[in-house]
């Protein structure tokens, strides 16, 4: 046996800074080298130091206005003190926590403040430790609930991506490459009440799940079309399951997206902000007689859960993050700044058509670039290389000259998106809109630097494509 005292206690900042200035190289090593070469090629290969609020600073000093949020995890704001405050006064206490067969207070206080906040249908909270699993969560529970197979789903919805949660997924980048998928799943358009009528008259669907406001693209519901679904819902025997995990706790400006359509849903799934971007952690919502028929007896006790899911890192900082959305008045501080955030940006939408809208609820925010009336050659050129391609001419300027972290909405897509912690200010605002301005402004001009990077980048896109069809084409 080897002397303990030949290992020194990890020495955390050590490690790191023996690091320093490899994390690209390591990390294309030793885990994803295309994601590197990604962020090489559009020029985001930044090494990134610290972070705080609506803002992260690079290894040179330089301050970056977050507009991505960490894909929307961040609603409290980077390294948000109070949550980490809880976190280290949690590690202090020493808790006996994840007894497995045994139950400590912290998980039923963070239920209890999450149903006073949630619709008044729901009365049982199940944890979980991300999103995609409370989405297998609500999959499992509606099916078993109702005992019914089927799951429908919207066109470009975004679930996750673990098996079930991927059946439901909308988007053939993610789920194309990964079948068969799971039976039993089918999807509808986004806002057309007839073909989700058509498929619930079979009377064999346990679940319609969709997100409020589709994540990929940000898009909105037509009026009704919510309050539609839930009808039909309820008038064909199927529940409703709402996908808060990227527009809940404050995203929209109402602590659920769901409350600005009056919903009340038989399940609702969160996760992403609800550790403040601390740990993992997740839940699912789901009325009490949903859950109730599941979770049926003491032999069915155990039918779904996770080892981690509740763990006292998590219900703490889920505690602290509402406690920092209610204290800080963050909830209502991104209804203020989604509309300043539109009145600033809505003008930019002109006659030529290359900014065909611009869209948003709360701090949760798109913008959507369409062929201009000018240009038209080079932008054909572009969009036939690689479609969607012209966004990145907007985003990495933004990145690069003005100082601010944003990215496309999705695959082959026009559009950017902002998920801006809410702490954002209005400076932070005036800020990003003067600065979109000039980068849509320099980018409307197509210059031959502009076509030469972009078509560099699209080339780089399809060199890795193409090796991936060879390597198939010499397996086969």
């Amino acid at each position: 046996m080897t002397d303990g005292a030949a290992f020194p206690d990890l020495d955390l900042r050590q490690v790191i800074d023996e690091a320093s200035g490899q994390e690209l190289d390591g990390h294309a090593r030793a885990i994803n080298p295309q994601f590197v070469r990604l962020l090489r090629t559009i020029g985001f290969d930044r090494r990134w130091v610290r972070a705080e609020g609506a803002h992260i600073v690079d290894a040179e000093g330089r301050r970056y206005l977050d507009m991505l949020g960490g894909f929307g995890m961040f609603n409290v704001g980077r390294n948000n003190r109070a949550v980490r405050r809880a976190l280290v006064e949690a590690l202090e206490l020493e808790t006996p926590g994840s007894v497995q067969l045994g139950v400590g207070p912290l998980p039923a206080l963070l239920a209890g403040e999450l149903l006073k906040r949630a619709p008044a249908s729901i009365g049982r909270v199940l944890f979980t430790n991300s999103g995609t699993e409370s989405v297998e969560a609500a999959i499992k529970l509606a099916r078993a609930a109702t005992r019914r197979p089927r799951v429908i789903s919207a066109e470009h919805g975004f679930h996750g991506l673990t098996l079930g949660a991927l059946s439901a997924n909308g988007n053939p980048e993610f789920t194309d490459r990964f079948g068969p998928l799971m039976e039993g799943f089918a999807r509808v358009p986004f806002n057309d009440l007839d073909a989700l009528e058509e498929e619930l008259r079979r009377e064999d669907v346990s679940l319609v799940l969709l997100e409020p406001i589709q994540g990929k693209g940000v898009y909105l519901p037509e009026p009704e079309y919510l309050e539609g679904v839930q009808a039909l819902c309820r008038r064909y025997g199927t529940l409703f399951g709402v996908d808060e995990v990227q527009t809940g706790l404050g995203r929209t400006g109402r602590m659920f997206a769901l409350e600005h359509w009056g919903l009340q849903p038989d399940l609702v799934m969160v996760a992403k902000s609800l550790s403040g971007g601390y740990v993992p952690s997740g839940a699912c919502l789901a009325r009490a007689e949903v859950f109730d028929r599941v979770f049926d007896s003491m032999e069915n006790a155990l039918s779904h859960g996770s080892t981690f899911a509740p763990n006292d890192l998590a219900m703490v900082a889920g505690l602290a993050t509402l406690h920092e959305l209610d204290r800080a008045r963050l909830v209502e501080r991104s209804a203020a700044l989604g509309e300043l955030l539109l009145a600033r940006t809505r003008p930019l939408i002109e006659g030529d058509g290359l900014v065909r809208d611009v869209r948003g609820l709360g701090l949760m925010w798109a913008i959507e670039f369409g062929e201009p009336g000018r240009a038209r050659a080079r932008w054909r050129l572009l969009e036939k290389a690689q479609p969607g391609i012209f966004a990145q001419l907007v985003a990495v300027p933004l990145f690069a000259e003005h100082g601010i972290l944003i990215q496309v909405a999705g695959h082959r897509l026009n559009v950017l998106k902002a998920l801006p912690p809410l702490v954002l200010t209005e400076d932070d605002v005036h800020d990003f809109a003067r600065a979109l301005e000039a980068a849509v402004k320099q980018a409307r001009l197509l210059t031959k630097g502009m076509m030469g990077f972009a078509l560099r980048a699209a080339r780089e896109g399809a060199r890795g494509t193409s090796d991936r069809v060879r390597t198939r084409s010499a397996r086969a």
